[in-house]
């Protein structure tokens, strides 16, 4: 359910729409389909999605006043409760003509989630995902924030275990069949340091450059993965 909100919304997703009526159109989305939107009202959180524009790292929330410009880049982070459980993902939209660099960024964002992804496998450890998030991400000249990261998801929205996207090999908890967490990094075009702004949310680059983010639900099974947030026949959306 999280990932077809993530495909509807991609048609308006254009220059001059505000985040409201992103916004807007999700909700109506998600309670059509019978789900709720999980973001909406946690721990206060005015709106039922993340929208999170150029140096905003996470945790954008949506207004009428901030309208989609040409060249940005955006952040959409979805998450649904159905039946009792979460699902939760996020991906990167463009809009208009975007820069060379911001396109890099969202290519590496999304290739250093898959990383991390091919590592979640029984018997595996967290440290491993995020080593090998780090090792791809500063490779290639970005940084990986520190200061959120991925999360254990089922009947709450969040849960054990917590998932670093930077690590050592062979370092932190054990993966178990039937796990099921978040793998979300945040990946930035300058420094991994951040700033949250005075709404108490809105999360931006501490030198206000550029921020990109993918994030999968995973359920680690007995031949490896599966990556639950992804709709048969999906393929990456940029990498």
């Amino acid at each position: 359910m999280a990932a077809q909100v993530l495909v509807m919304i991609e048609e308006y997703v254009q220059e001059g729409i505000s985040t409201f009526e992103l916004d807007k159109n999700c909700h109506n989305f998600i309670i059509k389909n019978g789900a709720k939107p999980s973001s909406l009202n946690y721990h206060g959180f005015p709106k039922s999605i993340c929208t999170s524009i150029n140096e905003t790292v996470c945790h954008g929330i949506p207004t009428k006043k901030v309208k989609l410009q040409n060249g940005d880049i955006v952040n959409i982070d979805v998450t649904v409760l159905k039946n009792g459980f979460h699902g939760d993902c996020s991906r990167m939209y463009t809009v208009g003509s975007i820069s060379p660099q911001a396109k890099k960024l969202i290519m590496v964002a999304e290739e250093a989630m898959y990383k991390g992804i091919e590592q979640a496998t029984p018997e595996s450890r967290l440290g491993d995902i995020g080593y090998a998030i780090q090792n791809y991400t500063e490779g290639n000249g970005f940084s990986v924030v520190r200061d959120f990261i991925g999360h254990g998801i089922g009947r709450e929205f969040h849960e054990d275990p917590s998932v670093h996207h930077v690590g050592q090999k062979n370092t932190g908890v054990r993966l178990k069949t039937g796990m099921t967490f978040t793998i979300e990094p945040m990946i930035n075009e300058g420094v991994y340091d951040v700033d949250v702004l005075k709404d108490g949310w809105t999360v931006v680059t501490k030198d206000r450059k550029l921020s990109a983010q993918f994030e999968h639900t995973i359920l680690i099974t007995e031949a490896g993965h599966e990556i639950l947030t992804m709709l048969p026949g999906q393929t990456r959306f940029f990498s």
